[in-house]
């Protein structure tokens, strides 16, 4: 596939996709063309979206299979509810069985699933077909990122000796749809929906460029989680208004908050931090991005709400509600941030161009399905750790079978 473009079809029609679709407007050597999901009304839309964009000449099609079918499409970027993994990649896994269309590659949203058995399973049936495999983990891509861990690790590091710290947090003030709020549905709360990028962060962070992501070997997790704000009555009952009555926190509540302390091992016996923390209880401008890293000599700092430029509007400029200034926007008045361009600061057009040029066979792919799942080992062993209140040591015995007590409604704060 070296020398020609990159079919994409995409599963999922959601906020993510929206979010993907605006950063192929910088990817080069691939065209979107095709959507697929359970809403042919949603999936006609985004693709007329892509259409739009001019990046590629997308179809919404009846089924994945169709999709798939298609001898235009190379690669799916598998974008839709993380409960209706399985369900999509067997659809996919049976259509190639049965010797439809030439697909190559599939690239996944975080998380790769919702637990260790789940991951697994989407390991092992992408692998039976032979497929090459992406794991879409976008902050490890955000420029920022990219520039100051370069910098760090050539100029700080190399002076005075390897980084010991780093930190990373995600934080909003809750999700787009009623699906990620169902601990039963999601698989968890924010810590199965968010702390997969914070705690890939911090170990993106502390490794080597260069060097393997398996060089910095997790040893031991300590995680708490709790429900800050949306189980208070008054909040429960606004979430049961917008997201619907099956969403009663009242009764069955997901973590708004959680934050885990991972030790790791370098190669040379070296042991350093990694700080994480993800939030659906944060009250601010809308969503923070933000990560440190910190070594014997030097620091640095990201935060993506300090972003070079501010509007501010008085008591006078009235407005509807919306996402025009910043992700997750939690006002329209005052003093705000804008974040131009989010598709490009929050890393998917760095990451989308990389995985492109990765199923083209130009570059080895950065993050596979198997680094999704070691993602999902960490997750697990820190639902764990919080239930149980105690550090647990890594890696764990019987991992591939726990299912957190938030997953089975048995989690009471």
């Amino acid at each position: 596939m070296s020398d020609k473009k990159l079919g994409i079809g995409f599963i999922g029609s959601g906020f993510i996709a929206k979010f993907h679709l605006q950063s192929f407007v910088s990817v080069r050597d691939a065209d979107v063309l095709g959507v697929w999901s359970p809403n042919h009304d949603n999936a006609s839309e985004t693709a007329q979206l892509a259409r739009t964009l001019n990046v590629g000449n997308a179809r919404a099609y009846d089924s994945i299979a169709a999709m798939v079918a298609d001898p235009a499409i190379d690669a799916i970027w598998l974008l839709g509810p993380n409960f209706a993994r399985i369900e999509n990649v067997q659809e996919i896994v049976d259509a190639i069985r049965s010797g439809k269309g030439t697909l190559k590659a599939i690239a996944c949203e975080k998380p790769l699933a919702r637990n260790v058995a789940e991951a697994t399973r989407v390991l092992e049936l992408v692998e039976s077909v032979g497929l090459m495999h992406g794991y879409l983990e976008n902050q490890v891509f955000a420029p920022q990122i990219e520039t100051g861990r370069s910098l760090i690790w050539a100029r700080g590091a190399s002076a005075t000796g390897r980084p010991y710290l780093a930190r990373a947090a995600e934080e909003h003030n809750g999700p787009h749809m009623p699906w990620f709020w169902r601990g039963d549905m999601q698989g968890g709360g924010v810590l199965n929906d968010m702390m997969c990028h914070s705690v890939e962060l911090v170990r993106h962070l502390l490794t080597k460029p260069g060097e393997p992501r398996e060089s910095l070997k997790p040893v031991s997790i300590n995680g708490r989680i709790a429900s800050l704000k949306w189980s208070r009555p008054e909040y429960a009952e606004r979430l049961r208004k917008t997201m619907g009555k099956e969403v009663d926190y009242s009764k069955h509540p997901s973590e708004d908050f959680a934050g885990v302390t991972i030790e790791f091992e370098a190669q040379d016996g070296t042991r350093v931090i990694g700080e994480a923390s993800t939030s659906w209880s944060y009250v601010g401008a809308g969503l923070r991005l933000s990560a440190e890293l910190l070594g014997p000599e030097y620091s640095m700092s990201w935060n993506t709400l300090d972003s070079g430029l501010n509007l501010f509007f008085s008591r006078e400029v009235s407005g509807r509600a919306g996402e025009d200034l910043i992700e997750k926007q939690n006002a329209e008045m005052g003093l705000m941030p804008v974040v131009a361009a989010e598709p490009a600061a929050y890393g998917y057009e760095a990451e989308n161009r990389h995985y492109v040029n990765a199923f083209l066979g130009r570059v080895k792919p950065m993050l596979t399905f198997h680094d999704g799942l070691e993602v999902v080992k960490l997750l697990m062993a820190a639902y764990q750790s919080a239930e149980e209140a105690r550090t647990i040591e890594l890696p764990v015995v019987g991992i591939e079978n726990f299912k957190p007590a938030v997953a089975r409604g048995a989690w009471h704060p």
